[in-house]
């Protein structure tokens, strides 16, 4: 059994974390018993994580205050959705309790996961029971108890997994939600599935991801400036694949194409062959390959380009942070050419793209906010899974960043309409955020699975009408809820509606929408704009 760690040891459990849940990434996404697809649990968890992963693997023999760094600094800067935000805290507030430390016994690492929690519940402003949050403060709390008993790390990290497993099946019982769906919290879940693979890890055997699957955000990223573009001997790399129509010896074909370049693997199965080479003459090689068959994929590509994109690419990347050219700037979040052309003419200094199906992560929010030449700047995630992420901005900039709460991309609106680039700090954060009280934001979209919620029957690509955060009604015809949102419209007295359809809504089906509304409320200004975002077939706000 072992008894203590050091770098070494616990880079490989982070890595082995971040393995973990990349393989685990779409169970946990399927847990999420919201059935509207804006941004999944899995997804933001293995992101989170997959950025302390890379950056671990490019540090060589970290001692184990600089590993844990690492690890906290790139899960803090990489966080996306609040399950990833709050992923990253535990992971800082384990950073913390280790610095200084050259090993950590069980006493220690206890410590260390009880700091993590703390760092958790005091960015959350309302913590509730049956989340993430629970499962890891009763896995740190049985982690102290143990460490009393048997001050082995493996010991003391044991009791805390098994505690985890109790606490995460116990969140059933503690969210009507999750009760009624008969599932586990996804968040928690993540939390015992890193939990595991570093146990595993303590225990000699690491988490890899298997080949095939999909585990981009762990991958080095490789250093492009440590070579020139001349240097590359062959310039395109070829792959294709071939569907085999006669007996020609494949071994031929290998022979023939590494005369013609470098890096040849070529595959013989029975029903297909697959190559890939590098070479200047990518016609001979595809010419060649014609004569075994078929062409089923083709892919040619320079690499000289490629790599001469990638250098600039990474040149433009400038780490400077704007010099303040006037007091006050604001950053918004959005999703749709149409919706960033409105924040931008109502006076928005960066656009980050994003918001439902990809949360921007913290480091994307502070990138934009180190770009506004301005003092103050005013962050407007706009989605209430990009909150908890834009507060993390302000640590970790010296500009004075405010966060304004809004929950959709009307709200947001709604708050620049009462944006006064003149006015102090403390009016407009005030005047903003009583902003987001003032419009009723509606929504439709689509079931991303098949759901049990707030008693309707939910079944995968079923329209879902949502008023506020609220699930409204659900139908195969979206006209019946468009019909009961604007009844809903008129009856609230409201008096402006702005309608913004989404990417896959044609002009014409949003004019006759629009007229639907002008005609059910008379009384109210119906206004139609082309939003662009994805996902959302309209946004639609009221005041």
């Amino acid at each position: 059994m072992k008894q203590i760690i050091n770098g070494a040891d616990l880079r490989r459990m982070v890595i082995s974390a971040a393995a973990a849940i990349e393989i685990n990434k779409q169970a946990l996404n399927d847990l999420n018993v919201f059935p509207v697809p804006d941004g999944d649990t899995g997804t933001n968890m293995s992101m989170t994580i997959g950025a302390a992963a890379a950056d671990l693997r490019k540090t060589e023999d970290p001692n184990l205050e600089q590993a844990a760094k690492v690890a906290a600094s790139a899960m803090l800067r990489g966080a996306r959705g609040n399950s990833g935000v709050i992923l990253s805290l535990l992971m800082r507030g384990i950073s913390k309790t280790l610095k200084g430390a050259e090993v950590s016994d069980g006493v220690l690492w206890a410590q260390a996961l009880q700091e993590g929690v703390d760092a958790a519940y005091k960015a959350v402003m309302k913590p509730a029971e049956g989340t993430i949050l629970t499962v890891a403060r009763l896995a740190a709390a049985k982690a102290a108890e143990a460490a009393q008993e048997n001050n082995f790390i493996e010991f003391v990290h044991t009791a805390a997994v098994a505690e985890a497993k109790i606490a995460l099946e116990n969140t059933i019982n503690q969210n009507p939600v999750l009760k009624k769906a008969g599932v586990v919290d996804a968040g928690g879940k993540g939390w015992l599935v890193a939990l595991e693979a570093m146990l595993s890890s303590l225990q000699g055997q690491d988490v890899e991801v298997p080949e095939g699957c999909d585990a981009a955000q762990v991958k080095e990223s490789a250093n492009f400036d440590d070579f020139n573009t001349e240097d590359i001997t062959f310039a395109y790399c070829t792959e294709f694949i071939i569907d085999r129509e006669n007996d020609k010896d494949p071994e031929q074909l290998r022979a023939f194409l590494s005369q013609l370049g470098d890096s040849l693997v070529l595959v013989d199965d029975d029903d297909i062959i697959k190559v890939h080479v590098h070479t200047n003459d990518p016609g001979k090689a595809l010419s060649e390959g014609l004569t075994y068959g078929s062409f089923v994929t083709v892919k040619v590509e320079n690499m000289r380009l490629q790599h001469t994109e990638k250098v600039m690419s990474e040149q433009e990347l400038d780490p400077q942070i704007a010099e303040p050219e006037k007091p006050l700037g604001v950053v918004s979040v959005c999703a749709g050419a149409g919706l960033a052309d409105v924040f931008t003419n109502l006076g928005v200094d960066q656009i980050i793209s994003g918001g439902q199906t990809m949360n921007p992560s913290t480091q994307d929010i502070l990138e934009a906010v180190n770009k506004v030449p301005a003092e103050t700047v005013f962050v407007l995630p706009n989605n209430k899974n990009i909150i908890m992420a834009a507060e993390q901005v302000n640590d970790l900039t010296p500009k004075n960043v405010v966060v304004i709460p809004s929950k959709t991309v009307p709200q947001g609106v709604t708050a620049m309409l009462s944006f006064n680039p003149e006015g102090s700090v403390e009016e407009n954060t005030e005047a903003l955020t009583e902003a987001l009280g003032s419009v009723d934001t509606m929504q439709i979209t689509y079931a991303a699975r098949n759901s049990d919620f707030d008693g309707y029957d939910i079944h995968e690509g079923d329209y879902l009408a949502l008023y506020g955060n609220q699930l409204f009604g659900t139908s195969t015809d979206i006209k019946v809820l468009l019909r009961a949102l604007a009844e809903k419209v008129r009856d609230d007295g409201k008096e402006y509606v702005t309608i913004y359809y989404g990417e896959d809504v044609k002009e014409k089906y949003a004019q006759k929408t629009a007229d639907l509304f002008a005609d059910i409320c008379p009384n109210a200004d119906v206004n139609l704009l082309n939003g662009g975002q994805p996902v959302y077939y309209y946004l639609i706000s009221a005041e």
